[in-house]
């Protein structure tokens, strides 16, 4: 946990050849460099292949095997997350197992949170006792029951775990309201940090507007700022099983499951939905279990708006839940922004309706952050012509970049990602964008690349964009390989 004592994690200096390691197989997206429209080729056929550029990642340290190791492990952070300034939480609550299990709500032992008069000031921490008599992992029959929080704000933490790192409790409801619902509302200029540590939560019965993790605090002015670090956990229920809100936003999640939803707006509902936020960071996650239905083609497993995305050995199905599997791409991303990616892999299963052919779709028809969380515009204009070399110019767009993506589906997909084109101004009112697909290719300020992209597809991109399947590079754009220098070069552009 943070508790105002946090190290930073993931800062290993790496020199930047060390990571162009060679790749042994080249998947069906081509050799050497495909523009949008996939038409390249060898001018001779015997010329040798160049593998395609490969990420500089921080090396992984070792797994963690005890309780010690988890919990050293859990006081790092990644780098660009500030955690200084953090205060201890003001209020602590250890529940107990059996006892909560019989009573079918928290019991606790020592301070009760009934002390609080159902309003907590000064930041919380709930630590659940991991076993029961037994020696089982805990099982408690109810959503997790929370206070509201109330008062300064600033340098607050919320933090929920089990009592031993590494194993995990499970908080398991039919009610259809069941959520673990941190409520700060409008951040402000406060710094607040929400954390979940070794918890399942699955609520089957979670029918209402809510998601199963429900991180209602948004907005905010720099240099206000909320943190969000899932760890271990497991969750499903609720109309998205993750909802984060518009706002100066930080989201980091690591060796987690996204098991699916269970909302019943038909059309709306995902497994995870992140709005406008500054980063979404997900590390080995998985996501499946979107909640399909036989007569519409559904939602997306992760609707992902965030300014600043990473993915590292991410799974993304759509292998159902309840109902059919969706028809939908199974990650609804934004072309606004930054996005990279390394060992994404994606499972397509066959859905009732026709599949909307892409599987990663880089939108661009509506702005769902806050404007200031953008460098440049983000409409096509006249002001802006992507110069001749394009490849030349990535620190100047909103650039996408995946790496060793791996594609599983019942069909042979007619290509994997989809940079789709600008319109040229917003509906009067609203965050619109109008005028998608009238705009010259030269008026787009957004790249997508890809290298070692293999699997069951056609064409890597669709004909859309500003688009380049394993690109050589000069030596001056190669730091969009390096993970730590493309989240520093994204935010850095805002001042974050």
């Amino acid at each position: 946990m943070a508790h105002g004592l946090a190290r930073p994690a993931l800062t290993l200096t790496l020199r930047l050849a060390a990571g162009f390691a060679v790749l042994g197989v080249i998947g069906c997206s081509g050799l050497g460099s495909e523009s949008s429209a996939q038409t390249a080729s060898r001018s001779n056929p015997a010329e040798p292949v160049t593998p395609p550029l490969q990420p500089v990642v921080p090396p992984d340290l070792p797994a963690p095997r005890t309780p010690a190791e988890y919990a050293a492990h859990d006081a790092a952070y990644p780098f660009y997350m500030p955690m200084q300034g953090l205060r201890r939480p003001a209020n602590r609550f250890f529940v107990k197992c059996d006892a909560s299990q019989a009573a079918g709500h928290e019991v606790y032992q020592g301070n009760d949170a009934a002390s609080l008069y159902g309003r907590a000031e000064g930041g919380l921490e709930y630590v659940y006792e991991a076993r029961d008599r037994a020696g089982r992992p805990c099982v408690y029959p109810f959503a997790p029951s929370l206070p509201d929080i109330t008062g300064n704000l600033d340098g607050t933490q919320y933090i929920f775990r089990s009592s031993v790192p590494g194993e995990r409790v499970t908080f398991r409801s039919g009610d259809q309201w069941a959520t673990l619902r941190m409520r700060a509302l409008d951040m402000g200029r406060s710094r607040i940090h929400f954390e979940m540590r070794d918890i399942a939560l699955d609520f089957p019965g979670a029918i209402q507007p809510m998601g199963a993790l429900h991180l209602e605090t948004y907005g905010g002015t720099p240099p206000g700022l909320f943190t969000a670090v899932i760890r271990r956990s497991q969750i499903f229920g609720g109309k998205n099983a993750i909802f984060v809100p518009g706002g100066e936003t930080m989201l980091y999640a690591e060796d987690s499951a996204i098991d699916g939803n269970v909302g019943t707006n038909t059309d709306q509902e995902h497994g995870t939905y992140i709005n406008g936020t500054l980063v979404s960071h997900f590390r080995n996650v998985r996501w499946h279990g979107q909640l399909g239905w036989s007569n519409v083609a559904s939602g997306h497993q992760l609707k992902d708006k965030a300014y600043l995305r990473i993915y590292e050995n991410v799974s993304v199905s759509n292998a159902p839940g309840r109902g059919s599997p969706s028809a939908m791409p199974l990650i609804d991303a934004t072309s606004f922004g930054f996005t990279w990616a390394n060992k994404l892999r994606i499972e397509r299963v066959s859905p009732l309706q026709e599949p909307r052919d892409a599987l990663v779709d880089l939108r661009s028809e509506i702005l769902y952050g806050n404007p200031q969380h953008y460098p440049w515009p983000v409409i096509a204009s006249s002001d802006w012509r992507m110069p001749p070399a394009a490849l030349g110019a990535l620190d100047q767009v909103y650039l996408s970049v995946f790496f060793n993506t791996e594609v599983h589906s019942f069909r042979n997909e007619p290509y994997v990602f989809a940079l789709r084109s600008w319109g040229r101004g917003f509906t009067p009112g609203t965050a619109t964008v109008a005028g998608e697909g009238l705009t010259t290719r030269a008026e787009q300020r957004a790249v997508s690349l890809a290298f070692g992209t293999h699997g069951t597809f056609g064409k890597v991109y669709s004909g859309d964009g500003w688009t380049f399947v394993n690109p050589r590079l000069a030596d001056g754009m190669l730091w969009v390989a390096d993970r730590d220098a493309f989240i520093r070069h994204a935010l850095g552009l805002i001042r974050r």
